[in-house]
């Protein structure tokens, strides 16, 4: 405890605090872009931090991180395009509300998950930090491709109408996860001798793509069969209903959240998806789900601060990046010849502590200066859509070829975006698909190294403990609509047509 109130002392000074600033209003105004997430946001201002003492650079890139994390749920809440691919669940109930005129009670309900998912999540690595980290070493590949097995199957199967469409999506998506080279072996698959395609597509390209051009195209092909009306703004506060349906999930992201962050098992992806599954599981207005529901926007965004705090866990107790961010991270560290791992908190405790308070103090930064722009940003939507489509492909389109400067890049995203808009017009979810390229890569590499370790036998699979826990997790999802066909109804839900009829 000590140690952080010392962190306290060097985060708080002025020149820190304005440090932590910059970086919160830098990381959203860069998450804002579509395509242009943290990650980007803390490479590009790495040289930037040559000439800057340690301290003061980590406490920026801090700020940048959570900042970055809230302005992607920005876009996707108000735009239907993901900054970044974290915030691709918040999408699914955020654009909804923004829709229906709630688009500031959606990027309040997020701001507030940030800032509660951030906090505990912070707390945590402060209690918890050592535990963690040994815990997070024992889990084997089984157990991820487990993890990664469970997630694909839950998203597919609560989004959407149809399961066999959830499906067809995440197909895809793992079919454009497979292009590239083999990791293994070397060699090449789906490149069709194209070298472009031999580092594989780049995540950011496909969100963009599938989001951003996929929903542009979608809403130009119907522009003229409806003129276009202003959205309303809506009120920006959260009334007494919406915060009695959001403290709860606020609250239950972190317990998600935070121990996906500290191990290697995709980053905050996952546990978004896992965290919306379990809203969706818990909620007592299910029906909304798909149109409009707070709950799905306040869970998985308290969830993917919670799993950024957990990521900074195993980066900085094992020097193990988990995600992008912290792997530009872990080059930042290294550029000032320090050695994230066991020994980091001894030999530079002062930096540590300090980098842990800012968190606390770039949280704080984050809900203040975002909870009051809230109804402004939700103005967003008052443009009209012509001008804020043609400006979402513009950004689309510096995002893409930011990544790789390479004009391919450009060109395969507007292809996959075409992609995206015949998988709006056939009612296929783009969310299994995004998932699918996301975790598909990592969960093949998994179930490869698990039949290695097992000669190739198939028990090399289901051989610990959590891995059979989890795959009974995934066969009580694909079983439980079944089996729910066969049990005997409540006598309550049988009589309830009866009183309908007596109603009527």
């Amino acid at each position: 405890m000590e140690q952080l109130l010392d962190g306290f002392a060097t985060a708080l000074t002025p020149t820190h605090l304005l440090l932590a600033a910059i970086g919160v209003l830098l990381g959203t105004a860069i998450g804002v872009l579509p395509g242009i997430g943290p990650a980007m946001a803390v490479a590009l201002l790495l040289p930037v931090t040559y000439g800057m003492e340690p301290t003061g650079a980590f406490i920026m890139f801090a700020g940048i991180y959570y900042g970055g994390m809230f302005g992607g749920s920005t876009t996707s809440i108000l735009l239907n395009t993901p900054g970044e691919s974290a915030a691709v669940v918040a999408a699914f109930e955020g654009n909804p509300m923004a829709r229906k005129g709630r688009g500031a009670q959606a990027l309040a309900a997020a701001a507030i998950g940030h800032f509660t998912g951030g906090i505990i999540g912070t707390i945590l690595i402060v209690l918890l930090a050592p535990f963690v980290a040994k815990h997070a070493v024992d889990i084997g590949a089984p157990d991820l491709f487990a993890v990664m097995v469970l997630a694909f199957i839950a998203v597919t199967s609560v989004l959407g109408a149809s399961r066999i469409r959830g499906f067809a999506s995440l197909l895809i998506g793992l079919t454009l996860g497979l292009v590239g080279l083999d990791e293994m072996t070397g060699q090449q698959r789906l490149t069709f001798g194209s070298l472009h395609l031999a580092d594989g597509i780049d995540i950011v390209v496909v969100a963009v793509a599938l989001f951003a051009v996929g929903e542009a195209l979608w809403v130009a092909a119907h522009l003229r069969r409806k003129p276009f009306e202003p959205i309303p703004v809506g009120r920006p506060w959260l009334s007494k209903a919406d915060l009695k349906r959001t403290w709860k999930p606020w609250l239950r992201g972190p317990v998600i959240g935070f121990p996906f962050g500290a191990i290697p098992a995709g980053g905050a992806e996952i546990p978004t998806f896992l965290s919306y599954v379990t809203e969706k599981r818990l909620s007592k207005h299910k029906d909304e789900f798909g149109k409009g529901a707070i709950e799905g926007v306040a869970g998985p965004e308290s969830t993917a601060s919670a799993s950024a705090a957990g990521t900074l866990v195993t980066m900085l107790t094992l020097g193990l990046p988990t995600t992008a961010v912290a792997a530009v991270m872990l080059a930042a560290f290294q550029q000032y010849g320090i050695q994230p791992g066991p020994l980091l908190f001894q030999r530079e405790s002062g930096l540590v502590w300090a980098l842990i308070a800012s968190l606390f103090i770039g949280l704080t930064l984050l809900l203040v200066l975002n909870l009051p722009l809230a109804p402004l940003w939700a103005k967003l939507l008052r443009i009209p859509r012509p001008y804020l489509y043609a400006g979402i492909l513009f950004f689309a389109s510096v995002g893409a070829y930011a990544v790789n400067a390479d004009i391919f890049d450009l060109l395969l995203m507007f292809v996959i975006g075409l992609l995206g808009f015949g998988m709006r017009r056939y009612g296929l979810p783009v969310l299994p698909a995004i998932i699918g390229v996301i975790l598909g890569p990592a969960a093949e590499q998994q179930m490869r190294r698990s039949l290695q370790l097992s000669d190739g036998s198939l028990t090399g699979l289901v051989n610990s403990p959590m891995a059979i826990i989890v795959y009974v997790v995934v066969v009580v999802i694909l079983f439980f609509p079944l089996l729910k066909r066969f049990l005997p109804k409540p006598p309550a839900a049988a009589a309830e047509p009866e009183r309908e009829k007596i109603d009527a």
